[in-house]
């Protein structure tokens, strides 16, 4: 058991070491604009896959398609990628009681 917590704790310091070496190495340096766009675009990569892994192996429920299309439209509209999240959220239980 102790091997068990020591394991997740030596993941969790290497997982906080490797977060914090990115802005340490980079520091005042500016990113190139390829990098900037990519990195702009990991939400929504992250989002999609999150969809594609909960609505793959199971018959589509439409209340669900429902609240990605409404949380698509918000993305495309600008809003915060929370914002448009809690949207689709709300669209699906909105459909669902009705």
């Amino acid at each position: 058991m102790i091997r068990i917590w020591l394991s997740v704790v030596a993941v969790t310091v290497l997982s906080w070491l490797m977060k914090a070496s990115a802005p340490l190495v980079i520091a005042q340096r500016k990113l190139p604009r390829p990098v900037i766009r990519m990195t702009a675009l990991t939400a929504p990569v992250l989002l999609a896959g999150l969809i594609v892994t909960e609505l793959g192996g199971k018959q589509l429920d439409w209340t669900q398609l429902v609240g990605v299309g409404a949380s698509g439209v918000l993305a495309v509209a600008k809003v915060p990628m929370l914002v448009a999240v809690a949207g689709g959220i709300v669209a699906t239980a909105a459909i669902r009681l009705l």
